[in-house]
């Protein structure tokens, strides 16, 4: 079969390449993949990876082969693999897939996984949303847009957080009940922050939780060290939790199938709106890293595998 191999002389470091089929193991299917979707963590390492390596997390596809009593062999499903997914073929855990209803496509499924468990799980660290005030930051990305959407699903007051005005269009739409472009404009504190930024803007926003609030801190876009001025700013006179989520991380304690189900229905029924920025055939895969590399993409890239 054909993967997408690091290949450090390729243009983008990448190319597709013939590899051995997967062998599946108990307690995992064996899928045909039709498409597959890029994430930031795999873009960056793409640079340093060694010759071989094969990236991917996100997929949609149909079973092929499997153990477990459901899904079936036939049904199309949306998962996470715990690597190379980006292939003709992967193996992923029985609980890391949902089954799809035949409305949705697997460009958008593929979509769809860890950008939706993050947003999803980010939020559930701060409990009960419903007329709490929550903050979201990059809200124009790929998680900010599903975090605006699911925190206004729960009842939540959103303020949603870009870098320029330029970048907020359709947020309100979305359920943002404030947008802003700069954390001076930012009134009060928050019950929940949803902060992947990192650098200053961590700093600055570690001081505006509400003294029972929580700050989930899942990104460093920035790429910036944080310094806190003073921590009392932070802890003094009430019980702030920050807290880190590294989203593959949950998998162990708490597999996706559940959560990706109920992802999945939201998107069926209309509640939740995928932005997929582009689709493109995975051997155009280096014109696809150089459009997410200069960040002109705002929205997920998905490749079509067939």
């Amino acid at each position: 079969m054909r993967a997408l191999v690091v290949t450090p002389a390729a243009p983008g470091h990448i190319a597709v390449r013939d590899v051995s089929s997967p062998l599946r193991q108990r307690d995992e299917v064996l899928v045909d993949v039709h498409a597959v979707s890029v994430n930031p963590a795999e873009l960056e390492r793409l640079d340093s990876a060694p010759d071989g390596w094969r990236p991917g997390w996100d997929f949609a596809g149909v079973v092929a082969d499997g153990s477990c009593d459901r899904p079936e062999v036939g049904t199309r499903i949306v998962g996470v693999a715990r690597e190379s997914s980006w292939a003709e073929r992967v193996v992923a855990p029985c609980t890391w897939v949902a089954e799809l209803p035949d409305s949705m496509s697997f460009a958008h499924a593929a979509a769809l996984p860890i950008v939706g468990l993050t947003a999803l799980r980010a939020l559930r660290i701060g409990g009960l949303l419903l007329g709490r005030r929550v903050l979201i930051t990059a809200a124009s990305g790929s998680v900010g847009r599903l975090a605006v959407q699911l925190a206004h699903l729960a009842g939540a007051d959103v303020t949603a957080m870009v870098r320029s005005k330029a970048r907020a269009l359709g947020l309100t739409e979305l359920g943002a009940d404030t947008i802003c472009a700069d954390s001076d404009d930012l009134c009060g504190r928050f019950d929940l922050i949803l902060e992947s930024i990192g650098g200053e803007s961590l700093a600055r926003l570690a001081t505006m939780v509400e003294p029972d609030g929580t700050l989930v801190m899942f990104a460093n876009l920035s790429k910036q060290p944080t310094t806190l001025q003073d921590i009392r700013d932070v802890y003094v006179g009430s019980s702030v939790r920050l807290q880190s989520l590294s989203i593959r991380r949950t998998f162990a304690a708490d597999p996706p199938t559940r959560d990706l189900s109920y992802l999945v229905k939201l998107v069926a029924d209309g509640h939740l709106n995928l932005h997929v920025a582009r689709e493109m055939p995975w051997e155009n895969i280096p014109t696809a890293l150089a459009h997410l590399g200069d960040r002109a993409m705002p929205g997920k890239l998905v490749l079509s595998v067939r």
